[in-house]
């Protein structure tokens, strides 16, 4: 068994033949090696844990904010996924004093 590897770029939609591929690969056996050994209980119940933080921490808040319509033209012409671009740049913003001071002088 080997790796099948497909990239699928923001916009894209997923090839039919990678989706038919993903589902046959998940109803094959799963084979535990010495290097990929089967997880004890306890690594699952902490694995679940971890993951469970992490989606704590992941969630994000619904706003509403007003921006003009060509910014909003701007950030839609980057297609799906616009308004992650758009937190990212809120994101850097706030973390970096200097473009706050500038934005409100």
């Amino acid at each position: 068994m080997g790796t099948i590897r497909s990239t699928v770029r923001v916009g894209q939609k997923i090839p039919k033949e990678v989706i038919k591929e993903v589902r046959r690969a998940a109803r094959r056996p799963i084979n535990y090696t010495k290097d990929a050994p089967r997880s004890s209980p306890e690594a699952l119940k902490e694995f679940a844990q971890l993951a469970a933080e992490r989606n704590r921490r992941k969630k994000k808040q619904t706003v509403t904010i007003r921006v003009s319509p060509d910014v909003l033209k701007s950030y839609k012409t980057m297609g799906s996924g616009y308004t992650g671009i758009m937190a990212d740049v809120l994101k850097y913003a706030i973390s970096n004093p200097s473009v706050i001071s500038n934005a409100t002088r």
